[in-house]
């Protein structure tokens, strides 16, 4: 026969509060499926963009782009060019 250990809210066990452990796991199974469901809204959105015609490796770049400070954006450009240029591209 198996021990079978209840815990009372607000019970400590081997220095843990149980209640706040199981609270804070909780809310990252929550965001957890969260995170999956926005992960699957932005895959059918991009399955949209493909479908008007857009370029989706080209939208990634731009989100990426979007995503990084202008002064960083215009550095990677000026040295694109410059290697461009470097290669006669």
């Amino acid at each position: 026969m198996a021990l079978q250990v209840v815990e009372k809210p607000g019970t400590k066990t081997g220095g843990i509060a149980a209640d706040r452990l199981r609270s804070l796991v909780e809310r990252i199974e929550r965001l957890e499926e969260e995170r999956k469901a926005l992960g699957s809204d932005i895959k059918d959105i991009y399955a949209e963009a493909k479908s008007a015609g857009f370029d989706v490796k080209v939208l990634r770049q731009l989100i990426r782009i979007r995503k990084q400070e202008p002064a960083d954006v215009e550095e990677q450009e000026t040295l694109l060019d410059v290697y461009r240029r470097a290669l006669e591209m």
